[in-house]
């Protein structure tokens, strides 16, 4: 038996960051988010050699062990272990054997919630595979549990619940791990619009959001940075609204806006690079824009008038990084055999 599965990636359109626990318990976080035609890619082929074997393919990465119950952590392909190691712990599973081959269509550390996408999308695959009992938030909570707190990678939970539920999403979090998804009714010409609008830019730099996301943590007890992420945070409210009836300049005047507060959180958030690249796209025709993710490289996006988009495009695909086609997409994670 064959096994597949992809997740949708997914844009941090507004108040990223406030999804981190250390803001979330005290203060509620709010996140605008959407999935995009970028994807994590699983493939699960059942075996009957008592091996286990774990192959990451964009990472030229493999490991293969004797099926047991249980795989140490030794900081080899940790994040594939950990996923199996609770499959078999919260269902009282005797060992299994399979070949578990993985991609993606962007490299690690975009900013596009990869990591915990890659995770969806193996749960989704034991799901399939085992017939597991789990719905939306189920996959979204176990695999925030497995990253966070079973492999200890710092980060928020935006990324998990966005790969599951896929579309156009406003979040709440709350402390103790209580997170509300609200799907967005979004008419599909504001969509047209968006996209038409958009500018997707890979800057080239790979940055572990674990270490941005913890620099984060740590300065938001500050209370400048608190000020910024409260509005981070009413700027997802606003966005959400500027989004929802169709006031796509409005939505790029709230976005520019944000990263100009987002970067007051944290000095590892932007850097020299990064406003380089704003500053050029602002030069040709960018309304706004911002980093998605934690910050400090990955993807960025810009907001531009429609007819000006290509000249834009030509402009940023001369620098280091690339432009990215994407689409919007409605669906979360999905899976299938063969």
């Amino acid at each position: 038996m064959i096994i597949r599965t992809k997740a949708p990636l997914r844009l941090g359109l507004a108040g990223g960051g406030t999804d981190l626990d250390v803001y979330a318990s005290q203060h509620t976080g709010y996140v605008l988010n959407a999935t995009i035609s970028l994807y994590a890619y699983v493939t699960l082929e059942v075996t009957n050699d008592s091996k286990i074997s774990f192959n990451s393919l964009d990472h030229n990465e493999s490991l293969e062990v004797e099926s047991s119950k249980f795989l140490n952590l030794d900081g080899k392909m940790d994040l594939y272990k950990g996923i199996y190691n609770r499959i078999i712990k919260d269902f009282e599973l005797e060992s299994l054997s399979f070949r578990l081959s993985t991609y993606s269509d962007v490299p690690s550390g975009s900013g596009l919630g990869g990591s915990s996408t890659l995770v969806v999308a193996i749960l989704k695959a034991f799901v399939e595979w085992l017939n597991l009992p789990l719905g939306e938030y189920d996959i979204a909570k176990l695999a925030f549990e497995i990253e966070r707190e079973d492999i200890g990678i710092v980060g928020g939970a935006q990324d998990q619940y966005a790969a599951t539920f896929g579309g156009f999403n406003f979040m709440e979090f709350y402390g103790e791990k209580r997170v509300i998804v609200n799907p967005l009714r979004i008419k599909n010409w504001i969509i047209d619009e968006l996209e038409a609008s958009m500018v997707l830019y890979f800057t080239g730099v790979q940055r572990s959001a674990s270490q941005i996301e913890k620099e984060k943590s740590n300065v938001m007890q500050k209370e400048k940075s608190l000020e910024a992420m409260h509005e981070v945070k009413a700027d997802a409210t606003l966005m959400k609204e500027s989004l929802l009836k169709g006031d796509i300049e409005n939505f790029a005047t709230i976005l520019g806006k944000s990263w100009e507060a987002k970067k007051r959180v944290s000095s590892a958030i932007s850097n020299s690079s990064i406003d380089k690249i704003y500053d050029l796209a602002m030069s040709n025709g960018a309304y706004s824009g911002k980093v998605s993710g934690a910050g400090g490289g990955g993807f960025m996006f810009f907001m531009v008038d429609p007819t000006k988009k290509y000249h834009l495009v030509e402009i940023l695909n001369k620098q280091d990084g690339e432009v990215f086609n994407f689409h919007f997409v409605k669906d979360g994670t999905k899976g299938w055999r063969i």
